[in-house]
């Protein structure tokens, strides 16, 4: 998958799941791609060296230590520390950045990024999502609509494999779906009592999720392990390891190269054109220029408008696609960590079959059909049903046989939910590049000024009471809401910073990805979002993706780029 050529057809910056469904398109259509990755490579397989481990394999039971803590101060503030997959995620050391304000902010750098440690929740945003900044008045308009990304979303169901239910909701499109995970025993119980209790208003459905329930080339159906975070040795979750690597591999005319941190889009202000990237050697710091015909930046939201921020500055002072004056800002993220759980009665005959990667899903309801809210946009619920198990008794000081005999039965059921809520675009919430620090490799570091703000305030009570409300209505027992403080990032939902828009005066992008002012630049990962929805936007990202290779192709074969 290396050659020794400096130029190619096109680059491709990041290998995650955008930069992943940027390869497979480019190759596929018959350009020669050069794909990079700031880390290292990531084998199929061969390097999902704690896939099929126990607990009891590791040294803390997979738990953290307090080394690891000093050693992740920002990555200590949630779950992504543990020792299990804590090779996956960015050193804190070698890649710091500015918190003007908190931001948690969990980088995954190796091929195959994020899309290995991703929840793979996948949902389609609809026309009342695409038509909610020119609806309300916020921002600026999408400059697609529905109908203009819906076949892009067919296509990468397709090879992706999502599986869920069809359920006919203008809010949240349908698709083309593997049958899906179904509901358990509990949830489908509280699912048939809330669509009577709310008219059908409020809808309990299966998770959609990239997680096989039929086999794909390569692939075979989930074997409901939910250990996906540790990489499949099924290949039943997508990755770019699983998925689109493999299929640009196959073309022969792919070139990766991990340990590759780019520095620089190289433009060239006679042509009105980026010529190539600037690349640091992450091992030997060693640098070199690639040349090619398009360059597609996948390298994440933040890193990808940091690059652009590093490049063209002797003609932008501010980087490569500031003219408007958008570059950097405009950072999104879903807040969440707000809900309400309670005490399933029952059911006490009954369980379920293994340890299902998904659970069930909500969609928005709130400022849609008439119903009107003191904010605007919406939130959706993921959660579950489920028995406690032993764990149960950890905080017990209960002794005797009688005490181990209960222990070893399944617990109470429980059933709860964690709101996913929409965070409006701000031009306050932006990224800058802090020339005072630098990282590992002595480039300038991103400085992170971002916060909710009242419209997210507002509906944080909602998110928190409707769930309770839902909860009480369907006959759970012994409610209780909670609202565990959410700071952006912490959703791993990171979106903007380079935005999409119809007027290259108040936008970065244009309608198929492209630099406004650099044509052969395509950026199509979350940095080109408008706004955020409440479904989680991966899906999103691999459609966008797909769609603006295949107008770059056909630009190629136009001789436009």
């Amino acid at each position: 998958m290396q050659s020794d050529t400096q130029s190619y057809d096109a680059i491709v910056v990041g290998s995650g799941i955008s930069g992943g469904w940027a390869a497979k398109e480019l190759t596929e259509k018959g350009l020669r791609v050069l794909l990079l990755e700031r880390g290292k490579n990531v084998e199929h397989l061969k390097d999902y060296v704690n896939a099929t481990k126990g607990p009891w394999e590791y040294p803390h039971r997979g738990g953290r230590t307090r080394a690891m803590e000093e050693a992740y101060p920002v990555l200590k503030r949630d779950y992504p520390l543990n020792e299990k997959n804590l090779d996956w995620w960015a050193s804190d050391q070698d890649s710091p950045y500015t918190e003007i304000k908190r931001f948690d902010w969990y980088r995954g750098y190796q091929v195959g990024g994020r899309s290995l440690m991703w929840g793979r929740q996948s949902y389609r945003l609809s026309d009342y999502d695409f038509e909610a900044n020119a609806r309300d008045g916020i921002a600026v308009d999408w400059p697609i609509r529905y109908a203009d990304i819906a076949p892009w979303y067919d296509y990468v169901e397709r090879f992706a494999g999502i599986s869920g239910s069809h359920e006919g909701l203008p809010q949240l499109p349908d698709g083309q779906f593997q049958p899906p995970m179904p509901l358990n025993c509990g949830e489908e119980l509280i699912a048939g009592r809330l669509q009577q209790q709310f008219d059908g208003q409020r809808r309990m459905i299966p998770g959609r999720v990239a997680n096989l329930t039929q086999a794909l080339p390569g692939r075979n159906p989930c074997q409901h392990r939910n250990a996906c975070w540790l990489g499949c040795p099924f290949g039943s979750y997508f990755s770019t390891q699983s998925s689109t690597l493999p299929a640009a591999v196959a073309t022969g005319r792919l070139t990766l190269q991990p340990f590759a941190i780019v520095t620089e889009v190289i433009y060239d202000r006679d042509q009105g054109r980026a010529t190539g990237v600037r690349v640091i050697d992450a091992m030997t710091e060693q640098v070199t220029d690639y040349s090619a015909r398009v360059i597609f930046l996948c390298a994440s939201t933040m890193n990808s408008t940091w690059l652009l921020m590093r490049s063209a500055t002797d003609v932008w002072p501010d980087g490569l696609g500031s003219s408007s004056g958008q570059l950097g800002h405009n950072l999104m993220d879903h807040h969440f960590r707000v809900g309400a759980s309670g005490k399933l009665e029952g059911l006490e005959d009954r369980y379920y079959y293994g340890r299902r990667p998904t659970g069930f899903f909500i969609p928005r309801y709130r400022n849609l059909f008439g119903d009107r809210r003191d904010y605007v946009r919406g939130f959706g619920y993921q959660g579950s049903a489920s028995r406690e198990g032993w764990s149960r008794a950890v905080a017990e000081l209960g002794v005797g046989g009688a005490f181990k005999d209960a222990m070893s039965l399944p617990g109470q059921w429980t059933i709860g939910a964690t709101a996913f809520g929409e965070m409006l675009p701000s031009h306050s919430n932006r990224i800058t590049i802090d020339e005072s620090k630098t990282d590992r490799w002595g480039l300038p570091v991103l400085a992170v000024d971002c916060e909710i703000g009242e419209n997210e305030r507002l509906m944080r009570v909602d998110m928190a009471n409707d769930m309770a409300e839902m909860l009480d209505a369907t006959g759970v027992k012994d409610v209780e809401t909670y609202d565990n403080e959410y700071f952006p990032g912490m959703g791993i939902h990171e979106m903007g910073t380079a935005r999409m828009g119809r007027d290259r005066r108040s936008s970065v992008l244009n309608a198929n990805n492209q630099v406004w002012d650099c044509p052969n630049v395509f950026v199509t990962d979350g940095s080109c979002m408008v706004s955020a929805a409440n479904q989680n936007p991966s899906l999103t990202y691999m459609a966008l993706t797909a769609r603006a290779a295949d107008f770059a192709v056909s630009e190629i074969s136009r001789r436009n780029l």
